[in-house]
């Protein structure tokens, strides 16, 4: 899953809420508990940007 995006949401939301994984849903990062194709570009795309 973009780890990236799960550390942001739960900053913004708190460490215990469901919230974090219906964004990430809804969004069309995760498909239930599994990471989709767009999950991983953006989790890609994000190390590029951070020069890793």
């Amino acid at each position: 899953m973009p780890k990236f995006l799960e550390d942001k949401l739960k900053r913004e939301y708190g460490p215990n809420s469901k919230i974090v994984y219906k964004v990430m849903n809804k969004i069309g990062a995760m498909r239930g508990n599994k990471e989709t194709a767009k999950g991983r570009a953006m989790a890609r795309k994000h190390r590029r940007r951070q020069g890793r």
